[in-house]
Order: structure tokens, then sequence, then C-alpha cells
């Protein structure tokens, strides 16, 4: 029989949800709460079989998880109350809580990959721990789980999966939607499986030190199944399984059982663990909710250098300058990791941003499967275990696979575990047509990037070394980067514009915004663009000046999201008007957010011209002179002299 203090944590973990759903009647919690009421010795299994510096990645069932790994009773019961003094401020609520390495997420899936990435860490910095875990049996209709089964046994990572199998995906009962051998799936990628329920717990504590000494012996992932049954509803009430099935496993409760065994010392636990959870709820009533200043204003006000200084002109193309820039950052910083898809040598990654560097840096070039959501995930982790990931999306329309990772976990980890955690991850992907790729491999995305929560956009252009960005990147950013590369930029000369007429500046800040202006004129139309089509724009700025008598100044940001708007509302407030050019269709797109917040600065009766211009939202085709149609970048001096004519 294992020992007595194991039945007093599961009592713990019991009553303490127990109480969660009182205070939910009471109304005295907000949001939903999801218990693990019959599932508690899984939890209690693992955790005792861990070390300390070990991590354990949980989902929306977590509390018996954090409880086994923490004994944090006073931060979780004060954190589901909404109170400033939970272990991540009242923000993360049930499903998102972080404390001694621990995490959780509400998306379960996804939470697979990113412990991956914590693993992984461990792995490279050779500090001999491991990480846990928690899946539940609905998790396996997800693809990232295979995609980082995949990943791990290729990698060789030190991480357990436990999939904790209560036969229901909510309310929807396994069989009707998982097909096949759950065992079967994890054995198919070379991974040790194990298997238990949590009704022999002695067979469940030995096998859980078991598995976690295969991952921590052999550097080697496993995968652990546990059959067990939650004797609550899915989440606070709803429940469509009948009272007699419940019934059954409330009489085969491990706990029950004990309690029913032992009742003198049941009762005498069950007045302890009372006693505790009562006075952590009484204290934690009188604590005080998050002030929303504290929540929201650690975002740092920087004083941009609107100083211009003159375009370096260098002799070398921009493929090759962020080439040069990575060779230099991994040869100075070992927490620099290259990931991406065919990025080893001789190969060098599909447009050779990564030529070379896998011979100088073997140890710090990652090239992995096709898998743009797991490996993203992964970066996630990397950057949660203090390297420096720069990951490479292979072409930009793939970047839709990575949005789970990028939305639900990189832009949250910071604020939902109440600043605890920095995620500096980055993301790098080539973008935009001109090639003839056709429908999937041409298009430009940045809409579907722009305003995330918490993550920078940035777009390269040919005007500026974007060596001098991804340096900003390293030395100042602590949280997720997207970086846009623009395909036909890779070839361009850095610096290389010039024309007589016009003045070409940029600003002295990290991201520097370019500004063409005219030497003798006063300007009288403002053109707004960015990424690959700015150096189309440049090149018709006489023809404008030639077909419509407006004198255009050109101005060019780096940042894209959260836009600096300052120079541009300087630039209209002289020229009335105002033209942007994006390669992405323009419906819904960045040139209606750079207008309205024109407007809304200026207001529209002290604008004359307002336009945007962009790719047709039609799929961009391969035929040359179609893909010609659909994209701007041929046609922008039409498209302008049209609007203005209009």
């Amino acid at each position: 029989m294992i020992s007595e203090k194991f039945y007093k944590q599961a009592l713990l973990i019991r009553r303490t949800e127990d109480v969660f759903l009182e205070l939910f009647s009471q109304g005295k919690m907000n949001g939903t709460v999801h218990t693990c009421n019959g599932q508690e010795f899984s939890a209690i299994a693992f955790s005792d079989a861990l070390q300390d510096g070990d991590f354990i990645y949980s989902n929306h069932r977590c509390h018996g998880h954090y409880l086994a790994h923490t004994n944090d009773v006073e931060g979780l019961i004060a954190e589901l109350m909404g109170k400033n003094s939970g272990t991540c401020g009242g923000i993360g609520s049930s499903q998102h809580l972080c404390n001694e390495n621990f995490y959780s997420n509400g998306i379960q899936g996804g939470i697979v990959p990113v412990a991956a990435g914590m693993a992984f860490a461990h792995k490279k910095n050779k500090s001999g721990k491991i990480g846990v875990v928690f899946i539940g049996d609905g998790t396996l209709g997800q693809g990232v789980v295979y995609e980082t089964f995949n990943l791990v046994s290729l990698l060789s990572l030190p991480l357990l999966i436990v999939c904790e199998d209560n036969g229901y995906a909510q309310s929807t009962l396994k069989n009707n939607n998982l097909a096949g051998d759950i065992l079967a799936r994890a054995s198919a990628f070379g991974i040790k499986t194990y298997h238990s329920n949590t009704w022999d717990t002695e067979q469940l504590f030995d096998n859980a030190e078991k598995s976690i000494s295969y991952v921590r012996e052999n550097c080697k992932p496993a995968f652990h199944l546990v059959d067990t049954y939650r004797l609550n509803h899915h989440s606070k009430s709803d429940d469509n399984r009948s009272e007699s099935e419940v019934e059954e496993y409330v009489k085969k409760d491990p706990l029950n059982i004990y309690k029913i065994n032992n009742e003198s010392t049941f009762n005498d636990m069950l007045k302890e663990v009372d006693s505790r959870i009562g006075k952590v709820v009484e204290n934690s009533e009188r604590d005080i909710e998050q002030l929303p200043l504290e929540y929201t204003n650690d975002k740092e006000i920087i004083n941009i250098n609107y100083n211009y200084i003159a375009l370096e002109k260098l002799n070398e193309r921009v493929v090759n300058r962020i080439n040069h820039f990575f060779d230099e950052i991994i040869n100075n910083d070992k927490s620099v990791l290259f990931i991406g898809e065919d990025v080893l040598s001789p190969y060098g990654g599909a447009f050779k941003a990564a030529n070379g560097l896998s011979e100088k840096y073997p140890e710090n070039v990652i090239s992995t499967p096709i898998s743009e959501q797991a490996i993203t995930g992964m970066a996630n982790g990397l950057a949660l275990g203090g390297f420096k990931p720069y990951l490479e999306i292979m072409f930009g329309d793939f970047i839709t696979l990575s949005l789970d990772q990028i939305i639900n976990h990189a832009s949250k980890f910071h604020h939902m575990y109440n600043k605890k955690v920095k995620c500096p991850v980055v993301i790098r992907t080539p973008m935009g047509g001109g090639r003839g790729y056709g429908p999937t491999h041409s298009q430009t995305l940045d809409k579907f990037l722009a305003g995330i929560d918490n993550v920078n956009l940035i777009a390269l252009n040919c005007f500026v070394d974007p060596k001098l960005i991804y340096q900003e990147i390293y030395e100042n950013e602590e949280h997720p980067v997207i970086v846009i590369e623009n395909k036909v930029d890779y070839g361009r000369m850095i610096g290389s514009k010039e024309h007589e007429n016009y003045l070409i500046e940029r600003t002295c800040d990290g991201y520097p915004i370019v500004k063409c202006s005219p030497i003798s004129a006063k300007p009288t139309l403002t053109i707004i663009s960015y990424g690959g089509i700015a150096s189309d724009v440049f090149d018709v700025l006489l023809d404008i000046f030639v077909h419509t008598e407006l004198i255009p100044e050109f101005i060019v940001p780096s940042k894209i999201s959260p836009l600096d708007i300052a120079p541009i509302i300087r630039s209209v407030e002289t020229t009335k008007n105002i033209i942007v050019v994006e390669e992405g269709s323009s419906d819904f797109g960045i040139g209606a957010e750079i207008l309205s917040s024109v407007l809304e600065n200026i207001g529209s009766d002290n604008v004359g011209i307002i336009h945007r211009i962009g790719a047709l939202s039609v799929p961009i085709p391969s035929a040359r002179s179609l893909e010609e149609y659909v994209l701007p970048n041929k046609s922008i001096l039409d498209k302008i002299v049209q609007r203005v004519n209009t």
C-alpha cells in the first residue's frame, strides 16, 4: 500500500476543488473550473518521482498536477478568486498557471511542442533535468501531437508524455472520436510506452518512477498512458453520463476506499485539510484584485530619434547580410539557435539565409521536419528555457500553420503568467510574389500577423541593412518578433536606391524609418509602403509627378506593428494627401489601419486624396501576365494615377 501522505495529498486536491465549485456557486469566482476529482493519484505519482529542477507542463485540468508539484494551495485559491496574491495575480485563473517550473495552458495539443522545446533546452544545457507534459485522451485527435512525437523521437528529448485517459473528450465518449490503439501511436515513432491506471495505485507509482527514470537515464522520450476516470462534470455542471456509470467508479476510487477502511485517520486528515483551505479562502477574500495599470503598463515608452541620417550604401545583397548576422551572432552567443526546414549545408535553406552556418555551428543550427506548428512550439519552449531561437518558416504562406503557437502561446505567456516569464522567439519568413510560385507560395500575409498582442511585426526592405534590424532584435527584444523578408529583395543590393531629385534618409533608431523627400520642392503627396514592394514604389516617384503634377514624399517603415504613426502624420499634415501601397490584398489590411490612424489624428477634413493600393483579392496565379495583373508591383504607377484622377 502506498504511503499515507499520498492519500492526504489526494484529499487536499479533492477538497480544494470541491471548494472551487462551492465558491463558483456563491459567485465568488469568475470564469470556469475543470476538476480532476478521481484522477488525483496520477498527478501525485508522477510529481513524486520528479527531482528539483524538473518541469511539468499541464492543461486545462491542471489543479491536481499543480498542487502535487507545488503544494501551493494559497496561491491557487487566490488565483481562481482573481486576487493579486494569486500565483499569477488572478490573470491566468484555473487553466493558466506558472510557478516553480510548472506551466499550464488551456490549449491541450499546443502545450506538447512547447514542453518539447523546454526539454530540448535542458538537454542542450546538460542539466540532467527532464520534463513531464500531461494531456488527455481527447488531445490525441490533434495533429500537432504527432508532429511532436516525431520531433522528440528524432532529437532524443528528455520528455515524458503522460496521457490521462478518462474515457471522454468533454462529453464525447472516447470510442466515438478516437480510432486505433493509443499506445501504438507513440510506439510508431519509436517511443517507449508504459501503461498504468489510477485504481492500482502501487503499480501506478512504480510505473511512474520507471518511466521517469527511463527518460532521465537515456535522455529519450517516453509515453505513459494512465487509465482513469473523472468523478465530476467536465467543468462546473456539464455532464451527460448516467448516474450508474459514475457510481461504479465512485465505489472503486482509491480515496473513497481509503476513507471506508481508515475512517478515523481519514476524518483527522479531512479536518486538517479543510482547516487549511478555510483559512486560505478567508484570507483571499480580504485580498484585492490587481489594478488595471499594474497589468497593462509594463511597456516602455521609447523616445524615437527622428534625426535622419543618410542611408548606408553596401555592395552586398540582402540575403548575404542576413547570413552575416547569424554567422557573427552565433559565433559570439551560443544561446542563439537557427531552426528551420532544410537549413543544413550544403542546401542552407530555400533562400540560402543559412548558407554555411551548420558547418561552422553544428550545435546551433537545427534542421527540422516539415512541421510548422510543432517547430514553432518547440522554439517557444526553447525561448522559455533561456535560449534565443530564430525560427525560419520556409515560405510565408506556411506561417498560417504556426498561428496557434503564435497567438495562443508565445504572445500570451508573459502576461497570462503575470510577467514571470519572457518568450524572446523570433520567427523569420519570406513573403511576396514576382517569382511565379503560384497561389500557395507567393502570398503576403502580413495583415494576418499585424496587431497580435505583444508581438512585433517587422518587414525588411532593401533600403536598410537587415543586419542592423536583426541586431536590434537580438539586443532589445524580450517578446515574440515576426520578421517578413521579401523573396525578391533577397537578391537586391542594400541602399542601392538613389535619385538626383530626392534626399533619401533614415531614422537613427533600431527599426529605421526611411524617408525619401524631394530636394527642391515642397511635397504634395505622402506615399507609404514597406517590404519588397517599397523598391517598386521608389522607382516610379518621378513618373508620379509627370503624370499627376503631385510631388510625392515617400516613407518606408520597418516596424509594421506596433506602428509608429508620428512621421506619417507629420508628412500628411504638410502634403494633405496620402496613398498607401502594400503587396498583400488591401481589404482589411495594413493600409486601412494606416489611413484610419492618420484620419483619427488629423481629421478627414484636412486630407484630400486618401487611397490604398494592394493586390487583388484572388489567389495569386503562376502565369506571368496574370501574376503581374493581380499583384500591384508592376502597375503601381497606373494605379496611383488612376486613384489621383478619380
